[in-house]
């Protein structure tokens, strides 16, 4: 799921080497620099949460909340109100002995409002990547692990560390679903290019039609021999988080590297199926497999790339269409799970450009904590996911002094 690199997850790992607080979320005391006079920061939402994963929100639902624990619960905040009990307790689902076992995300049907349904992508029992649908109740405030059907289950190696993680609808109502490739070590069976696996590749599915799902007829590789009709697009490591912009329907993904580069790739709206992101032959603009001479024709390369070093593992996000920072709209924010920062660009004709200064997370207990996630609620605003169970929401420097009174004209 997390794992960039070695034989052991990095982003597992990496809690005991700052201080066990973080592994149990304890409150300690935060500090952190003096933040710009001008400029993005975070403004803190909630904690106390048991390894938090990701953050969403029903669709058109401004007073709900929800936040997924690696453990299985997920948790519904009402009206700005942690509630008592789970909106959903999957922790029966999923194997704590197992090397990255966890719920990883959940994503609400477009008619969510009038047909309850909802998603969640896990690793199950055997470790194997499963994807199920759960129904709430008629209140909208708590689903049955009962009510769940197993959509899709793909097969995963005892060792298997990369699973992808996030599950969430397009812009044109299907379904899609992002796997990683399983193993470390530059994918030695290549899964992240094989045409009869799914492991390695975003996927795209029509759930409103067939049984358990349907296959969009214009997924580009319907009806070609030897391919998953699945497949939307393929060559991936790791794509842990990934977004549809919700103002122009462009793509945002983060692939996590395996031995030096970070990625965020991006394909410009209308975005259309077929395209190969290179790896496990790249990594970043450099060679893997082989480490030279290999080649690249026709492989789509990363919008932007950062070394290792304080950093580990790229945690992509969202851009901004929210309505209480409205200087910051049109801006993509990413972060990295080691480095405890958070990045900001904007796309300007297929290139990034990066304006606004960085963010640092919080210290707590004199320990940087790590970003997991980031998340949207219904009316765009973006949230930050850590995984000693601290939540926060990104805003602009005049939000916090003017209380949102006023923000530069959206860029786009």
């Amino acid at each position: 799921m997390f794992m960039p690199a070695g034989t052991l997850s990095i982003r597992w790992t990496a809690l005991l080497l700052v201080g066990g607080c973080l592994s149990i979320g304890c409150d300690g005391e935060s500090t952190a620099p003096a933040p710009p006079a001008t400029g993005p920061r975070l403004v803190p939402v909630d904690s106390g949460y048991d390894f938090s994963v990701f953050v969403t929100a029903p669709p058109g639902d401004s007073s709900r909340l929800l936040v997924v624990q690696r453990d299985g619960r997920i948790l519904l905040r009402h009206n700005g109100v942690r509630q008592d009990s789970a909106f959903l307790n999957l922790t029966s689902l999923t194997n704590p002995s197992t090397g990255e076992y966890g719920v990883y995300s959940l994503a609400f049907h477009p008619q969510y409002a009038s047909n309850r349904r909802l998603f969640v992508y896990y690793a199950g029992l055997d470790g194997n990547a499963v994807l199920a649908e759960f129904t709430a109740d008629s209140s909208g405030n708590h689903a049955s692990a009962a009510s769940g059907q197993i959509l899709l289950t793909e097969a995963e190696a005892p060792s298997a560390v990369l699973y992808g993680g996030l599950v969430s609808f397009g812009p044109d109502g299907k379904l899609y679903l992002g796997l990683g490739d399983g193993q470390t070590g530059g994918d030695p069976l290549s899964r992240s290019q094989d045409s009869t696996s799914l492991l390695g590749k975003l996927l795209r599915l029509d759930v409103d039609a067939g049984t358990p799902y349907g296959i969009p007829a214009d997924n580009p590789y319907v009806n070609r021999p030897g391919w998953r009709g699945e497949i939307w697009q393929l060559g991936f490591r790791n794509p842990w988080r990934w977004s549809f912009d919700r103002g122009t329907g462009d793509l945002y993904l983060g692939d996590v590297g395996e031995a030096e580069w970070e990625e965020i790739n991006y394909l410009r709206a209308p975005v259309v199926g077929g395209n190969n992101f290179g790896w496990p032959t790249n990594e970043g603009f450099t060679c893997y497999q082989p480490a030279l001479g290999c080649f690249t024709l026709g492989l789509i390369p990363p919008a932007l790339v950062y070394s290792h070093g304080r950093s580990c593992a790229v945690t992509g996000g969202y851009v901004y269409r929210g309505v209480k920072s409205p200087v910051l709209a049109g801006t993509y924010f990413y972060g990295d799970y080691c480095g405890g920062w958070i990045r900001s660009l904007h796309m300007i004709d297929g290139y990034p450009e990066e304006e606004l200064p960085e963010i640092e997370l919080p210290r707590i207990a004199g320990a940087t904590d790590n970003i997991v996630s980031f998340g949207q609620d219904a009316d765009g605003e973006v949230y930050v996911v850590t995984a000693a169970g601290r939540l926060y929401r990104i805003v602009d420097h005049d939000e916090v002094i003017a209380a949102g009174a006023g923000g530069a004209a959206a860029r786009r």
